[in-house]
Formats: C-alpha cells, sequence, structure tokens
C-alpha cells in the first residue's frame, strides 16, 4: 500500500527559486559566497515610524490576539488613504478593500473564488510563474497571451478577440509589469475593461511595483466602471521594504471582495496587530520617503545597465520596477546558457528569462536588490570571465 498526493501536487512543481536558493546554499559552503541578483527581495528597511509602532505595538499584552479576517479598520482606512492619494481611486474601507498576507496569498484566493474546475484562465506569457501554477492548483485550464517587446509588452486585444474565449472566467494582467518593467497606460486599462465587459471576464491587476523607479502610480480601478469587472491587488513588499512582513491588499467591488474573503476566511486567523499598526504608519508615508528611495534605486539600475552593457543585452531604459530586463544576444545561447555559465564561472546568479514562459527564453532578469558595492562586485566578476559582447556558445564557457 502506497499513500498518493493530490493530482494537483502532480499538476505543479517546486518553485524554480525555492531549488535555485538551495543550490546557492550548497556552493556558498563550498568557497566564494555567490551574488544573487535574482530575486526581488528589497534589501533596505521600511520607515523608522513603521519599526516603532510594530515595537510599540508588540510590546502592549493586548495586541496578540486573534484578528479580524478583514484587518483593523485602521489599516482599511489606510489603504483607502493611500490609493485616493496616489491612484486617484476611491476605495470604501468598510467594504471594498481585504487586507492580505501579501498579494501572492491574493492570487492564490481569487483563483479559489472565482475559478471552478475547467474553467479558462489568461494569462500572460512572460509573467509571474505564480499565475500559471495556481491556475493549476484549482483545476483551471491556461490559456496563455503573448507579450512581446513590439508591442511594448501589452496584450495584443485584437488577437484575443480572434481566440474562441468561451469558457474564460479570469485574465491576469501585471502593470507596472513583473518581468519586462514595461508600464501600463490608461488606454491599455480603459481596453481591458472593455474587454472584461464584453466576455464577462475578471480582470486581475496585479500592481505591487507602482513606486519603484516609477513617478506615475496607475490602478485599473481608476477607469470608469472597471468595479464591475476588476479586482487589483497591491502589496507593501516591494513599495515598503516589506517583504517578510506579507501584507498586502485586494480592492474591487464589494460583492467580489466577499467572494474572496469565503475563501481567506477558511485559511488564516488575522494578521499580527503590531504589523497592521505598523502598515498604517507605512501607508502614511509623505512623498520624500518614496523619492529618497527612488535615488537609491537609480544608483543600483545605472551598475545593472552597465552588466547588462557588458553581456551585450539590449534592453528598454525606461523600464520600472525592481529589476533590469534584458535580451540576450542571439549568439550567446538562450538566457538560461548566460544565467548559468555565470553562475558557474563568476558566481553571479542572475534570473533566466524562460521561467516567466517561453517568451522569456531569450532574456535575463537582473535585480537591483543588492546594494552598489554588491553590484559593482558583481559587474566585477562578470568581467575577470566574459569579454564584452563577443560570445561563442554559453554552454562552451563566455567568450574570453
Amino acid at each position: 500500500m502506497s499513500i498518493q498526493p493530490a493530482h494537483r501536487v502532480n499538476a505543479v512543481e517546486e518553485y524554480y527559486f525555492s531549488r535555485k536558493l538551495e543550490q546557492i546554499r550548497q556552493m556558498n559552503l563550498e568557497g566564494t559566497p555567490v551574488i544573487n541578483l535574482g530575486i526581488g527581495s528589497p534589501d533596505l528597511p521600511p520607515s523608522p515610524e513603521a519599526i516603532d509602532k510594530l515595537i510599540e505595538t508588540a510590546r502592549k499584552s493586548t495586541s496578540h490576539a486573534y484578528q479580524s479576517y478583514t484587518g483593523i479598520p485602521a489599516l482599511r482606512q489606510a489603504f483607502a488613504n493611500w490609493y485616493k492619494r496616489f491612484f486617484g481611486v476611491e476605495l470604501n474601507p468598510v467594504n471594498e478593500i481585504l487586507p492580505l498576507m501579501g498579494s501572492k496569498e491574493g492570487v492564490m484566493h481569487v483563483s479559489m473564488a472565482f475559478l471552478n474546475p475547467g474553467d479558462k484562465v489568461l494569462v500572460p506569457n512572460p509573467g509571474y510563474p505564480a499565475y500559471a501554477a495556481v491556475s493549476k492548483i484549482v483545476g483551471a485550464e491556461i490559456m496563455n497571451y503573448d507579450l512581446v517587446a513590439e508591442n511594448n509588452w501589452q496584450p495584443d486585444l485584437d488577437a484575443l478577440e480572434k481566440l474562441d474565449l468561451s469558457g474564460v472566467k479570469l485574465m491576469w494582467v501585471n502593470y507596472p509589469n513583473m518581468p519586462t518593467g514595461a508600464r501600463a497606460t490608461l488606454d491599455l486599462f480603459k481596453r481591458l475593461v472593455a474587454f472584461g465587459k464584453k466576455h464577462s471576464i475578471l480582470i486581475v491587476n496585479d500592481n505591487p511595483y507602482s513606486f519603484v523607479l516609477n513617478n506615475e502610480q496607475l490602478s485599473i480601478l481608476s477607469v470608469d466602471g472597471a468595479k464591475e469587472v476588476a479586482l487589483e491587488l497591491n502589496s507593501m513588499s516591494k513599495s515598503h521594504n516589506m517583504a517578510g512582513w506579507r501584507i498586502g491588499m485586494v480592492g474591487g467591488k464589494p460583492e467580489f471582495i466577499q467572494y474572496v474573503l469565503r475563501v481567506k476566511s477558511n485559511m488564516d486567523s488575522g494578521m499580527f496587530l503590531a504589523m497592521q499598526e505598523a502598515a498604517v504608519k507605512a501607508l502614511e508615508s509623505p512623498i520624500e520617503w518614496y523619492q529618497e528611495l527612488n535615488v537609491e534605486y537609480t544608483k543600483r539600475r545605472e551598475i545593472a545597465a552597465a552588466i547588462l552593457d557588458h553581456l551585450g543585452c539590449t534592453y528598454d531604459k525606461d523600464q520600472v520596477g525592481l529589476f533590469m530586463w534584458g535580451s540576450v544576444p542571439t549568439n550567446a545561447g538562450t538566457g538560461e546558457h548566460i544565467a548559468e555559465a555565470l553562475l558557474q564561472l563568476a558566481r553571479v546568479f542572475i534570473t533566466p528569462g524562460f521561467i516567466f514562459g517561453s517568451n522569456g527564453a531569450q532574456f535575463v532578469r537582473v535585480s537591483l536588490c543588492c546594494n552598489t558595492e554588491m553590484l559593482n562586485e558583481a559587474l566585477w566578476r562578470i568581467k575577470t570571465v566574459c569579454a564584452p559582447v563577443r560570445y561563442t556558445k554559453m554552454e562552451e564557457k563566455i567568450a574570453v
């Protein structure tokens, strides 16, 4: 007799970064530490006010009980104020905002709330791997749609209109885009809302990168009538350096929020009060706090660009977010070849684009979540094993 896992376990693999981080850990034990430019985990702290509030609240004996599934009113109000101040969007804090333990949790909750086995889901290629993985877990059928540089990494809605969209229940979009760094436009969001209304498709915009190297915050919920067919996920992980805190939100009309709450309330018992009160303080940060953060990221982006330049990559200088996304030279093999060669020869880890979908195979992604000293060290290491642009096959060796 043998006990077998559920079929959904066989539908997905261990997350790429989970496997890669274990490999890097082993390499670190064996010699020179690997410089990790792969994962977008901010290395800078949240605001001092947020940390002070966390400590203050945690010291109170009354702060350690279970909390509401919907978050404390002050946190929902803070999210509402934040959306009004930066996105120009009115959200009712009573019933149009649901705090989450990170927006990645929201991908699961939204999928469970709206998708039945066999329903179809439009998933971007390239795109955040969790969209496809969670769709598989809930038994949905994935319909990939292409994002390409020639179309500014935006969905070709005219091409989608020519497909059989019967059975499509949900569409994932992600702007500012990860991994490409492409911005959305208000026109794109208007067309997406119209597309969702025409075909009765829920449009979900995953929006955690709005503030990083980006001076214009844009929400799909700013479009008139968007709440009828759209939800938006957001997160404090990137915008407020709180990745490990796991604080996010979903916004939309009350009916949709209630569906998500039905799922969420059966999966957790509320968020630690001290973290919620600290998040309120973080959301109240003045515009200068975000600007100072972006001064640092601008310095880092210049070094990351130098790395891509040395590797002979082409890239959009106007991309935003926590990463640099570059197309590798065709004579250098694929992004995976370059990433593996750099890891082994230079002990620098960058992310191969194939993990985001087939349209990312010829790309690499460099994270800005490393200080300038480490980024410069990574550039120096790469230069010691790799001559600029002149490549043979990467699987043989980076050309020297």
